[in-house]
């Protein structure tokens, strides 16, 4: 690839459709995870360009360092790992909100580690880039093919891949002021852990493409964690599985985003319409995303 070539990267979210987090940890300290995570069409883009320094910048701009490092420090061991002497100038246009349990800072990274490995004419699951993407953060490894899938270890560990669970309408609905630490959120579960239930039964469901039976069985461990230490992230988790035409609801991730699989696309925008405008929340209509157009 010419190295003057300008990439521009679209970037999806994800949720948690399944969270299974264990007691035990690894030698970094990650606790072992079984996470079922699906793209969201909530995109952020970047756009790579050949530069005298390699820079990183964010617009709007990001005040959040665990983000901002985490994007950096994919660069820096990739370059490492690669040997490139390229310098690039990375801007991030942000839509993904941090703090909410969608990946912000993950998808930043995994995605500039996947545009970068295509740059540097090496596969994004090539075996060097995915030990950077370890690395760099517990959920980055998603990011280097970001389809929907079962990962094990930390939770960055690829072992299955459900492509054809797209075009899913969801509905994200955030409160104000609730974003959460997931450091934080994980030392609260470590207060009180609790054995997981096994992702079999949504892994089968997703095979089938069978939505009603993905719905179903949602779940999520840390979720309790992540409402003992901001309990307002319950108001807006109830009122989301109240409405008609949602399926199921959970809260992904850490928090303090929760989201619903809905009825129709029209239910989603509804609802979303309905959570800014009568409650004052954050809301996003979206599908589940594949492949397709995450990459120009």
């Amino acid at each position: 690839m010419p190295r003057s070539r300008r990439q521009t990267v679209r970037v999806p979210c994800k949720v948690n459709l399944h969270l299974g987090v264990h007691a035990e940890k690894d030698a970094r300290g990650y606790h072992r995870v079984d996470s079922v995570m699906v793209p969201v069409g909530l995109r952020n883009t970047i756009v790579i360009e050949s530069a005298p320094e390699t820079s990183i910048s964010f617009d709007p701009a990001l005040d959040d360092p665990v983000r901002r490092n985490a994007t950096q420090r994919a660069v820096e061991l990739l370059s490492r790992e690669l040997g490139a002497r390229e310098r690039v100038a990375i801007r991030i246009e942000r839509r993904i909100p941090s703090g909410g349990g969608l990946g912000s800072s993950s998808a930043d990274a995994g995605s500039v580690l996947r545009a970068l490995a295509a740059r540097w004419d090496v596969g994004p699951l090539d075996q060097c880039v995915v030990g950077v993407a370890r690395r760099v953060g517990a959920d980055v490894a998603f990011f280097l093919h970001p389809v929907p899938s079962l990962l094990r270890g930390a939770g960055d560990t690829l072992e299955k891949t459900f492509p054809d669970f797209v075009g899913v309408p969801l509905v994200l609905v955030m409160p104000e002021g609730c974003a959460s630490s997931t450091r934080e959120v994980y030392e609260e579960f470590d207060c009180m852990p609790e054995m997981p239930e096994s992702p079999n039964a949504l892994c089968d469901a997703l095979a089938a493409s069978d939505v009603l039976g993905v719905a179903e069985n949602l779940y999520n461990n840390l979720a309790p964690a992540a409402l003992r230490l901001k309990p307002a992230m319950e108001e807006p988790a109830a009122w989301l599985a109240r409405q008609p035409g949602v399926v199921a609801s959970q809260i992904t991730g850490s928090g303090s985003c929760s989201f619903a699989i809905c009825e129709s696309a029209d239910a989603a925008v509804r609802i979303a319409h309905a959570a800014k405008n009568e409650r004052g929340w954050w809301a996003k209509a979206v599908f589940t995303v594949g492949l397709d157009g995450q990459f120009c």
